[in-house]
């Protein structure tokens, strides 16, 4: 139905941002890897996945053609639903969910949070000739930005995972990094641990 969406950004975080189109603003979830993309920008297009559950009617916003496309082959797996879909996107990169994938590697699956083995094994039982096929195209580099604990902390929360507990993962790992990390960093390292 949709096919994207560009606009002004008036608000955004590392869950979802509120795009305006033409005085019309849109909430639009987003994976952590296109948070890291469009996270500097005013103005941007997201390419959208528009999901119609008999309670809501939600957007899902992709900064990449590819991400989106990945998205859609996550969601056609049995048991793998959008905020499932979400998770996979913001637990690891693209590139290495695709390469874990075509590669059958099934432990690289399963340190996503909410994978087991039998989820692990299925996505790569349904989605690793598809990928295969794709190639390199959907392959998506990730850029790095600088961000803070409080917008890990957020990102987590919105993702539904206990403030306290989070707090707490954080500062773990912030105590032993020695080196400041990536809001996306921090997100994906958390998220093993929770």
């Amino acid at each position: 139905m949709y096919e994207y969406l560009s606009g002004k950004l008036v608000y955004k975080c590392p869950t979802y941002v509120v795009l305006d189109v033409n005085g019309v603003g849109y909430h639009v979830h987003i994976s952590l890897h296109t948070f890291g993309q469009i996270k500097d920008r005013e103005q941007c297009k997201l390419f959208v996945s528009f999901q119609v559950k008999e309670d809501a009617h939600t957007l899902y916003g992709f900064a990449e053609e590819g991400e989106r496309r990945l998205f859609q082959h996550l969601l056609s797996v049995s048991g793998i639903g959008a905020n499932t879909g979400r998770m996979i996107l913001s637990s690891i990169t693209p590139t290495e969910i695709q390469a874990a994938i075509v590669q059958g590697d099934v432990k690289q699956i399963q340190r996503i949070k909410g994978i087991g083995p039998k989820s692990a094994q299925r996505l790569i039982l349904e989605l690793q000739d598809k990928l295969k096929k794709e190639g390199a195209d959907a392959l998506i580099m990730v850029p790095q930005h600088q961000s803070t604990p409080e917008e890990a902390l957020t990102a987590l929360v919105m993702l539904g995972f206990n403030k306290a507990q989070a707090e707490k993962v954080l500062a773990e790992i912030i105590k032993a990094n020695a080196s400041q990390l990536t809001v996306e960093e921090l997100i994906k390292l958390a998220l093993r641990r929770l």
